[in-house]
């Protein structure tokens, strides 16, 4: 069976450090590069803002926007960025034509109806007659319709006419890590020739972090590298509002169409390990030795924060000592579902530049010394589930 190259011609990403490749690239390459951080309102949890954003640029209708929670506004004008950046958005031909790989959450509570419940439970005996009164009478009929997973793929086809198959996977981490993997399998197999793959995450909504912190992953107080937060008060995490896209074509049917290539996507691995002593560690080793990476190589890493999982990652990338790390967290927070995405366009954005990113931490991570990357391993290890990693190559 042949067996298609897969490479990257579009890229969007917006985080709290901006829209676009060029001005996240300018940011992370920076001689002392810092993170934008929100303390203010959420504290003692810091989070990572979304930037100031002008929505028309990618979704015109208003109507359109309004529609939407800010996760799926997000994801819609990111891909829109992507679409943009690869020089298809206006090829109707195209678009038409394109597949669509979403990972996404389960949608945005209407925090102000859950206050009123919770309020009105304080006083009130007859609870489950007190919900179906709130049902009924406080919740918008539209937002049932709203919480869908898929509405962010919906919402893409929509605005930017991208209406060939369309999948959407669930499961924070790991549905990034699927999206990605299927997206280029299909390519690979020939079963797609062009595909968009990317997820959208909101961590400036109440219910977000709440989510985190009713298990205790939210770290707490002053922003922490990365790799710097165990034995911080919380569980290590520090959210981030962002989103990425890819546009994945087959080599062969980007060069015909003369598109620019930034890299080629490899292997895409995933895995879901028993988180017992050494389980995780030993998973994360086997699947970055399955890589064959013999020489020295540059690690964008989607460790969350997260101390037991962050620990076990910055052993499995410490132990074979050619591996030379970046905690992409530390500049973006955590992205949960477009973590990989993320990493992977950061990982594209280098092997296209032909530079590394510096050390996002002075003390914990080495410098460079490899000239242009040629390869780059990236990664995205579950805050509490699931395990991927892709290696990104020039093309």
């Amino acid at each position: 069976m042949i067996r298609h190259d897969v490479v990257i011609t579009g890229i969007g990403i917006v985080s709290s450090l901006g829209e676009g490749c060029d001005a996240h690239w300018n940011a992370l390459t920076a001689p002392d590069p810092r993170p934008v951080l929100d303390t203010e309102r959420y504290a003692p949890y810091p989070v990572h803002p979304l930037p100031e954003i002008d929505w028309t640029l990618q979704i015109p209708k208003r109507g359109d926007q309004r529609q939407m929670e800010t996760w799926q506004r997000l994801g819609t004008y990111t891909a829109g960025l992507a679409l943009q950046d690869a020089g298809v958005k206006d090829d109707e031909a195209l678009v038409s034509s394109m597949d669509m790989t979403v990972a996404a959450g389960g949608g945005e509570r209407d925090v102000p109806v859950d206050i009123d419940v919770l309020e009105a439970s304080l006083t009130r005996k007859d609870r489950d007659l007190l919900l179906n009164e709130k049902l009924t009478t406080e919740l918008r009929p539209t937002l049932f319709l709203a919480q869908l997973s898929n509405l962010l793929a919906g919402n893409i086809s929509i605005v930017h006419k991208v209406t060939g198959s369309s999948r959407t996977f669930m499961g924070e981490e790991g549905a990034g890590v699927s999206a990605l993997e299927h997206a280029a399998a299909r390519i690979r197999a020939g079963q797609s020739t062009h595909a968009l793959v990317g997820a959208a995450f909101n961590a400036e909504h109440s219910d977000m972090l709440l989510g985190y912190e009713l298990a205790g992953y939210l770290h707490r107080g002053p922003h922490r590298t990365v790799w710097a937060r165990d034995g911080q008060p919380g569980g290590g995490i520090v959210a981030g509002s962002g989103a990425a896209f890819l546009v994945l074509e087959a080599h062969d049917h980007a060069r015909a169409a003369g598109r620019r290539v930034y890299a080629k996507l490899g292997p895409v691995e995933s895995g879901r390990a028993l988180r017992l002593g050494e389980g995780l560690q030993d998973a994360i080793a086997a699947m970055i030795a399955g890589f064959g990476l013999d020489k020295k190589t540059l690690a964008i890493s989607g460790a969350s924060g997260a101390h037991a999982a962050t620990a076990a990652e910055r052993t499995a990338l410490d132990e074979p000592g050619n591996l030379v790390a970046r905690g992409m967290s530390t500049m973006t927070g955590h992205l949960k579902e477009a973590q990989l995405p993320f990493a992977v366009a950061l990982a594209a954005l280098a092997v296209h530049r032909g530079a590394a990113y510096p050390p996002f931490d002075a003390e914990a991570e080495k410098p460079w010394s490899g000239g242009a990357p040629d390869r780059i391993l990236t990664t995205a290890i579950g805050y509490h589930r699931f395990e991927g990693a892709a290696l990104v190559e020039k093309a």
